[in-house]
């Protein structure tokens, strides 16, 4: 057994059994997947019924049979002591237990049973080898934060060794460190990069100045998988030409599992083995295909703790040409809890602010990276790291553009720093409301 998997299976995660799993589920027909699909549901919602004391509280007027009676959760009602979730027969001994990475605002400790665990590692591999990326045998260069206190910091490590990938530090995007980033890959067989997309961007920004395109150097690179942060079309487009590598878009969340991968096609295919994804409206009703709401998804498996109908808090579109066996991420467009309002009533997704901005700022190219808060109703601050300061036409041109696409009236002010604040992952927070 090859080291990664044989890693799992000495934690106790049965990996053989359910990589088993997978390939049945994906072996069924469109008409047995809508009876496999309608049927897990059921059970799921069945079983936590019958076997968790808090789903019992939390969805007592629920029949498994009728879906629209199961009431939708969000991140709010998980946030408690981790016992007080967990089903019969389950204790913080023969589970998987993880903490959200806090990223939405609202950070909570989760659990899974270790089969359903193995069954998120099954489907992560099975979508990564659609690029012939393989998690035991090719190399990774992995762009993520790391804990900096010495227990969690050498797990890590450890993790790193096991999984045949060398982490770069996040936390340090300076000129010198891009320069050691470009001499690591030099020298070391790297198949694949993966992690956050905003430094993975910059590092494509350091290269276009140098006018280098990292596949000439790291010959044996074939892919980059960027996760976790928002990936623009432009950014996208640059990685592709200064990596000389095809760029995937992954999009999941740990408390459930990989819920979108890019194929070849360059389609977002949703994750429709072990989870049923609803797009809804503010009054939890279903939207029809191609229409934009909140996404509301269900694990079908997890048995240690119930996410059912569970409000992820993110808004996006299923494309108008899913099916039940395979359902397309058409668009993600932020998080629910980024949504700006502004003085007249009117809502906006906070990307709105960061997208209009994006297109200016970086023009000349002397702005390597910038944030944008929300202080007031009509009161916005971007920050931005340069080597100087903005220039004052510039900064009009931002001001002119956010009241053409949004309202006039908004104060827009500018802060030039040296870094931006990461979270202790090492994600950046591209658009926060500072008044909700």
């Amino acid at each position: 057994m090859n080291l990664f998997d044989l890693s799992l299976k000495l934690k106790g995660f049965p990996i053989r059994k359910a990589k088993l799993a997978l390939k049945a589920i994906q072996k069924k027909s469109d008409t047995e997947f809508n009876t496999y699909v309608e049927t897990k549901k059921q059970d799921i919602v069945d079983y936590h019924l019958k076997h968790n004391p808090f789903y019992k509280s939390f969805a007592k007027n629920t029949n498994p049979l009728d879906w629209n009676s199961v009431p939708v959760m969000s991140k709010k009602d998980l946030q408690q002591p981790l016992e007080t979730l967990l089903s019969d027969g389950f204790s913080t001994k023969n589970i998987y237990i993880d903490k959200t990475s806090g990223a939405s605002g609202q950070p909570f400790i989760f659990s899974k049973d270790k089969f359903t665990h193995a069954l998120t590692w099954s489907v992560i591999m099975d979508r990564f080898s659609w690029f012939n990326l393989n998690f035991n045998t090719t190399k990774q260069a992995r762009f993520y934060g790391i804990p900096l206190d010495k227990k969690g910091y050498y797990t890590e490590k450890l993790k790193d060794f096991i999984s045949n990938r060398y982490r770069f530090n996040v936390f340090d995007l300076s000129d010198k460190a891009l320069e050691n980033w470009l001499i690591d890959f030099k020298r070391k067989p790297f198949y694949y990069m993966n992690g956050y997309t905003s430094p993975i961007v910059q590092f494509a920004k350091y290269l276009q100045r140098k006018n280098i395109i990292l596949q000439t150097i790291c010959p044996t690179l074939k892919a980059c998988v960027v996760t976790s942060e928002m990936l623009f079309e432009d950014d996208k487009k640059l990685m592709e030409k200064q990596f000389g590598v095809p760029i995937i878009n992954e999009y999941g969340a740990s408390e459930l599992d990989l819920i979108a991968f890019e194929n070849i096609k360059g389609e977002w295919i949703a994750n429709r083995e072990t989870l049923f994804i609803e797009v809804l409206d503010e009054n939890n009703h279903v939207l029809p295909q191609g229409e934009e709401g909140r996404l509301v998804i269900t694990s079908l498996y997890n048995k240690a703790q119930p996410f059912i109908r569970y409000d992820i808090g993110d808004i996006g579109v299923l494309s108008k040409e899913s099916t039940p066996k395979k359902p397309i991420l058409e668009k993600l467009t932020g998080r629910t809890n980024d949504m700006a309002i502004l003085p007249s009533g009117k809502k906006a997704a906070g990307l709105t602010f960061y997208y209009i901005t994006k297109s200016i700022i970086e023009e000349d190219g002397s702005v390597k990276e910038f944030i944008i808060e929300q202080l007031k109703l009509d009161t916005f601050k971007i920050y931005y790291v340069s080597d100087s300061d903005m220039s004052p036409n510039k900064k009009e041109m931002i001001k002119n553009e956010m009241g053409n696409y949004l309202e006039s009236g908004l104060t827009i002010l500018f802060e030039r720093q040296t870094t931006l604040k990461r979270s202790k992952s090492g994600k950046l927070k591209q658009f926060s409301s500072l008044i909700h």
